[in-house]
């Protein structure tokens, strides 16, 4: 059940309790009665910037619940999912996360969405000496190096550079080259760790900086800004963004007339269907960091078919992301990481279940995930597409392969680059 804002949470969590007993009583589900069910924990961005992407990934967790209740739940007991609105609002993290574990007292915890959400919560899951799997942070890891935290997005072991060496990789290898740069991001966690991996990776390619510089989270007019980096001339444009000012960034481009060799890199946001369907045309051209796209590729993945099936039926209903391509299979995958290793162990103990994720590889419906350094993924697994071929709004473009082509890592590839930026784009 939803839990937000500050009055009656107590009451929220008993009646909450109280519905999940009766849906379990009488839905079909077939676990032990009266088995005191297991209870995970989470805030998620039900509301707030983050709320695109929060929503959908709560339906994933609530797939997983369901599919495993419908096979006798963990440990011969239910699961019950027991959550927050966190607001998209890092202030309301420790809140939140000290209520689960002392009033309504679960069993385990998850993160919530997003870099920022997620770093309030390492401090209390080290004190408090908690397992703890994150839902899409970067670099959340990277000063504390806390031996029992595990990382779902594939960022790799250099997190940092995760939603920008594909990019820089692929204009390195354009013809002609591109040699200089501009990078912009919102001064936050996510962009400006994104922005110290992308000032790495422009040593490392020879490419020669000609814009460097960070704006407010509360900026509402991206033209200047786009303005003052068309004046540079610069051949690539990297941008670290949330969803509001990707969404302003892409338009200022577009009304600017920015031009570039190649444009995007960490656009947070251009991954929500919301986002597709409102953007539409202005995509095109666009080559930005991705996790999952509808391509031959990705779809071979073992049970990714059926979760999608099942995701996009109950996402109509639930009036979210209808297509659930971004964050939703990873969702599951943390659930499905942890169920297992719950299962695996026949224990709830946080060290022995953290020992047990860092010691296996799993399959899972994205792939095949094995977690290294620092809780990221041993191998990192970071998607770099481009938008092509996109015409109007309408969103059945997006279900299938083509409109965003997988042009990095290479095992991945479903297709080739159109540069520069301009012939994609018109």
């Amino acid at each position: 059940m939803k839990r937000s804002g500050t009055w009656g949470l107590l009451n929220w969590a008993l009646i909450g309790a109280t519905v999940g007993a009766l849906v379990l009583a009488s839905g079909g589900v077939f676990v032990a009665r009266g088995a005191d069910p297991i209870k995970i924990g989470f805030g998620m961005a039900l509301t707030g910037g983050l709320s695109a992407n929060g929503k959908p990934a709560l339906l994933a967790v609530q797939i997983w619940k369901d599919d495993v209740n419908k096979r006798g739940g963990l440990l011969g007991r239910p699961v019950e999912l027991v959550y927050y609105d966190d607001q998209t609002n890092p202030a309301t993290v420790p809140g939140i996360y000290t209520k689960l574990l002392d009033v309504d007292k679960v069993d385990l915890i998850i993160s919530g969405y997003g870099t920022n959400l997620i770093a309030p919560l390492m401090p209390i899951a080290m004190e408090r000496k908690l397992t703890i799997l994150g839902m899409f942070g970067l670099a959340n890891n990277e000063k504390y190096r806390y031996p029992n935290f595990f990382q779902i997005q594939p960022a790799g072991p250099d997190p940092q550079t995760s939603t920008a060496i594909g990019f820089f990789e692929l204009a390195a290898t354009q013809t002609p080259r591109p040699q200089t740069v501009a990078i912009v991001g919102a001064d936050a966690e996510y962009p400006q760790n994104a922005l110290v991996g992308a000032r790495e990776l422009i040593k490392k390619f020879g490419f020669k900086t000609v814009y460097d510089k960070t704006y407010p989270p509360s900026t509402v007019d991206y033209t200047p800004i786009v303005r003052a980096i068309k004046a540079t001339n610069a051949d690539i444009v990297f941008v670290a963004s949330y969803p509001p000012d990707s969404v302003g960034m892409l338009r200022a481009a577009h009304e600017v007339g920015l031009q570039p060799k190649i444009f995007g890199g960490g656009m947070v946001g251009l991954q929500f269907t919301s986002v597709m369907t409102s953007m539409g045309s202005m995509l095109n051209g666009v080559v930005n960091y991705d996790f999952w796209a509808p391509e031959p590729t990705m779809l071979a993945f073992p049970g990714i078919k059926e979760f999608l099936k099942e995701y996009q039926a109950r996402a109509a209903k639930a009036g979210v992301d209808p297509l659930g391509y971004y964050l939703p299979p990873y969702s599951y995958t943390l659930v499905q990481v942890l169920g297992r290793a719950v299962e695996a162990t026949k224990s709830l103990d946080q060290q022995k279940l953290a020992d047990y994720i860092r010691a296996t590889e799993f399959n899972t419906i994205v792939g095949r995930v094995k977690f290294g350094k620092n809780g990221e993924w041993a191998k990192g697994r970071t998607l770099m597409v481009q938008y092509q071929k996109v015409h109007g709004t309408g969103i059945e473009q997006f279900r299938g392969p083509g409109k965003k082509v997988v042009l990095y890592p290479e095992e991945l590839k479903s297709g080739a680059i159109i540069y520069p930026y301009s012939a994609a784009k018109n």
